[in-house]
Parts: structure tokens; C-alpha cells; sequence
């Protein structure tokens, strides 16, 4: 395994894993509309504007991008792990990464959860301290959890 902060140079593999991992993941848990949403949310040019911020980070196996992560200060953000790796550890590793890194600064990590990924990070020792919605297109409404561990 190689884990590195992600470059220019990687910002469309990055945008097609994440892109193909929403795509086949996300329909099984979500309305059409909360799969277009994340889609939009994490498009090529925010991605680009993460890896500028030095942000983004990238985990190979044998020379193949399965998953990537992102921080915000103490904010873990975009993790995802192309669905033929998930379930392989491969997402622990990058969370358990990124918490190194936010540990450095904060006492806590926070993160918002989508539904595929709760159950990861309630074995990580995620609780979950609020709920929240978010209004989207056709009165959908996304609903997703806040959650939050100590580092320290």
C-alpha cells in the first residue's frame, strides 16, 4: 500500500473514483436526487480546489487508486474507496490516517456521515452528536448524521 497527498496530476483519477464509487454505492441507499447532489458536490473543480489546499489524500494498492480522504482543519471529509476494495480495510486505513494528522491540532475529529459509511465509523468510535437535513431538488430531503470522536 502507498498513501500520499495527492497532487494536481491526480485530481481526474481522484474525481473518477469518487464519481464511480457514488454512482454504484449511493442508489442503493438514496434517491436519485441525493446521488446527483453528491455527485455535484464533489465535482472536478472542487476536488482541484482541495488538492490545491493540500488537502486530498490518495491510497494505492499495487499501483491502483482505491481510495482517497480529505481534511478540513478537524473535518474529515470525501472518503471513498472503490467498491470492489470496500470491506477490505481500506477505508479504516484511510480514516485511521487522517485522524493522525487532525490529532496533531485538535482533541476531536468530526465527520458527516452518509449511510453507507455509518456503520464504519460507529466500529471506529464515531458517535453520532446531531442530525441534520439538507433540502435538495423534488422535496427530497437528505438527512445525515454528525458525528465526532476524541483523539485524545
Amino acid at each position: 500500500m502507498k498513501y500520499i497527498k495527492a497532487d494536481e496530476e491526480l485530481h481526474i483519477e481522484i474525481f473518477n473514483l469518487v464519481q464511480q464509487t457514488i454512482k454504484a454505492i449511493y442508489p442503493k441507499y438514496y434517491l436519485q436526487e441525493v446521488v446527483d447532489f453528491f455527485c455535484e458536490l464533489h465535482s472536478l473543480e472542487n476536488i482541484r480546489k482541495d488538492i490545491e489546499k493540500q488537502t486530498v489524500y490518495a491510497l494505492y494498492d499495487n499501483d491502483v487508486l482505491v481510495g482517497t480522504g480529505c481534511l478540513s482543519d478537524n473535518h474529515i471529509t470525501r472518503v471513498y474507496v472503490l467498491p470492489d476494495y470496500q470491506g477490505k480495510g481500506y477505508g479504516t486505513y484511510i480514516i485511521k490516517q487522517l485522524e493522525s494528522k487532525i490529532k496533531k491540532k485538535y482533541d476531536t475529529a468530526v465527520l458527516d456521515a452518509s449511510l453507507p459509511a455509518v456503520m464504519l465509523y460507529e466500529k471506529l468510535g464515531y458517535k453520532t452528536v446531531n442530525h441534520n437535513k439538507y433540502p435538495l431538488k423534488n422535496d427530497v430531503v437528505l438527512i445525515y448524521e454528525v458525528m465526532e470522536k476524541k483523539l485524545t
